[in-house]
């Protein structure tokens, strides 16, 4: 029997002969996005132990299973239960050309995340509670009669605390180390720092969002509100991250310091460079250019992730 479309050419075909139809599962986690929330959980373990105590492999056993837990259980299990009730035909975010939803992808998405929870009760109390109150969270988010992905606002105030804030604490939390002040405040910049990316991954998939009809805060605001808003939010999270960096004593003398200040001022360069060109040019922008601009969005927050902990974590 032939491969289907979406079994595609490349990495994608070869693991199509090996796992056959079960690759469509796997694909519905979304495994490209799993570097990019390994990466913002981690931030959390390096702000908490420091980039030289965990060089040397400080508390890394919990650090990696807290990580594992979060990324593969809670998040892929996250996107396989969105996928089973939205059906995308079209891209969607870190998916291109979808195999259709089998039939047990609901099921299976549950299963990683109960999984995930009954390994993070091996963890410190806090991983724990964090992992409990997002699974909750994204069931209210993907799953029917609630979809709060569907009720524009909500969707974005989930994310933007789950993804932004819970999840660098999630990485924070599998060490137990107690949280301090400024770092606390670091991770809550994050909350609208995300609030701020959250609309522009919307962007790109308007027209199928409308038909299938989920109303996002993109469809409620439109092109230009949405920017502007993404534009306000990510410059609130730059005060949070310059707050921080007063609670943490930073003066405007001195090497380091003076590197920690002109790194946030490289991060929020970044995010401005990606923003306002974007807002300029909106309106003659097609589907596959927004996205493109999303993914520049993503590198301003890679950055920003980088910049934090060399900031923060020296």
């Amino acid at each position: 029997m032939s491969a289907p479309p979406w079994a595609g050419r490349g990495f994608r075909a070869g693991a199509y002969r090996v796992f056959g139809s079960a690759l469509a599962y796997l694909l519905h986690t979304r495994p490209t996005e799993w570097p990019i929330m390994a990466a913002h959980t981690a931030l959390g373990y390096l702000l908490a132990v420091g980039l030289s105590r965990a060089a040397h492999g400080e508390r890394l056993s919990a650090a990696l299973l807290g990580l594992a837990v979060w990324v593969v259980g809670l998040n892929g299990g996250t996107l396989a239960i969105n996928s089973a009730f939205d059906r995308d035909e079209g891209d969607v975010a870190y998916l291109r050309n979808p195999p259709p939803a089998p039939a047990h992808l609901f099921r299976f998405g549950l299963t990683l995340m109960l999984l995930g929870q009954l390994t993070a009760l091996t963890l410190p109390l806090e991983f724990a509670l964090a992992y409990g109150l997002c699974f909750a969270l994204s069931i209210l988010y993907s799953v029917p009669p609630f979809r709060l992905k569907a009720v524009a606002g909500v969707d974005w105030l989930i994310n933007m605390w789950g993804f932004g804030t819970l999840t660098p604490f999630a990485g924070w939390a599998a060490t137990g180390v107690p949280l301090d002040p400024a770092r606390g405040l670091v991770l809550l910049a994050f909350c609208p720092l995300f609030a701020a990316l959250y609309p522009l991954t919307q962007l790109y998939q308007m027209e199928a969002d409308g038909r299938r009809g989920d109303r996002t805060l993109a469809l409620r605001l439109g092109l230009r509100r949405s920017l502007l808003v993404s534009l306000l939010c990510a410059a609130l999270g730059f005060a949070l991250f310059l707050l921080a960096g007063v609670r943490a004593g930073w003066r405007l003398h001195g090497a380091g310091d003076l590197a920690r200040w002109s790194g946030l001022t490289l991060a929020a360069a970044a995010w401005a460079a990606v923003l306002l060109p974007w807002l300029a040019l909106q309106a003659g922008l097609s589907a596959g250019q927004h996205q493109r601009r999303m993914y520049f969005a993503l590198g301003a927050w890679a950055i920003t992730d980088l910049v934090v902990v060399l900031a923060w974590g020296t």
